[in-house]
């Protein structure tokens, strides 16, 4: 079984390309890469004294439950390039993997053009870090926590399509229910999602499960990357949760 992943560089990124490594005889691993220390350095996230702040804590969750980055197993091919980059590619540049079996979206930019049509002819999931159809965009379960539901916070997976995660669902990955660090509970929801996603490849029900669209009418809030700026941040850091009042959240959400 081949499998192709349209993924980023970060801990819980190359995480994913490891579980997918272990049900497939390969992986082609297209990886679109952003700095590693993001507050630090200026990138997709400005750097600042507030940014440092919050993505130091970030960093420090990540590597709780995803450890640090490192290198892959041997059975994964990679491809690196810049964010940005990815629809400038002409589509032969994918020719490998578009030959797999399975192809999966997670942190990826918004797939456009003959890749896009592709990926969705092939039956493409994406991961979508967020509770769709009530939290769409960029930074959902950041902005699911901000806004007052952190038992908003979890994974979609669903169809690719050519609207932002707005594809057909297949299910949803959550937390379990129990105190968390806010950071944490983030992390804990990008990893039930890899885990939910690998076992339905494994167990052979990806292709066949049922789906459900999205409506939309139900939307809390669609968010952009510009929204997250080091106000938002900081007025965040200043009022954050603690891991008690997440957990009784998640308690009564069950």
């Amino acid at each position: 079984m081949r499998i192709a992943v349209f993924t980023s560089n970060q801990p819980r990124h190359l995480a994913l390309i490891r579980d997918l490594s272990e049900v497939a005889d390969e992986v082609f691993a297209v990886q679109e890469c952003n700095t590693v220390f993001p507050g630090h350095i200026d990138d997709f996230f400005p750097k600042s004294s507030v940014m440092q702040d919050y993505f130091a804590r970030v960093m420090a969750a990540e590597a709780r439950i995803f450890g640090k980055i490192e290198f892959l197993p041997a059975n994964v091919r990679t491809l690196s390039i810049k964010t940005g980059d990815l629809n400038l590619l002409g589509i032969e540049t994918f020719t490998d993997a578009l030959q797999s079996d399975f192809f999966v979206v997670f942190g990826a930019s918004f797939i456009k053009g003959q890749l896009a049509e592709r990926l969705i002819a092939g039956g493409a999931i994406n991961i979508h870090m967020g509770v769709s159809p009530y939290f769409r965009g960029s930074s959902c379960n950041f902005w699911a926590v901000h806004d007052g539901h952190a038992g908003l916070v979890g994974a979609t997976i669903h169809k690719l399509s050519k609207g932002l995660d707005s594809g057909p669902m297949l299910f949803h990955a959550l937390p379990a229910a129990r105190p968390y660090d806010p950071f944490d509970l983030g992390m804990v929801a990008v990893s039930a999602a890899h885990k939910g996603l690998v076992s339905t490849i494994r167990r052979g029900e990806l292709l066949t499960m049922p789906t459900l669209e999205q409506d939309k009418t139900r939307q809390i809030r669609y968010s952009r990357a510009d929204a997250f700026t080091d106000e938002v941040a900081g007025r965040y850091l200043e009022n954050l949760p603690t891991p008690e009042q997440i957990g009784a959240v998640l308690t009564s959400r069950d």
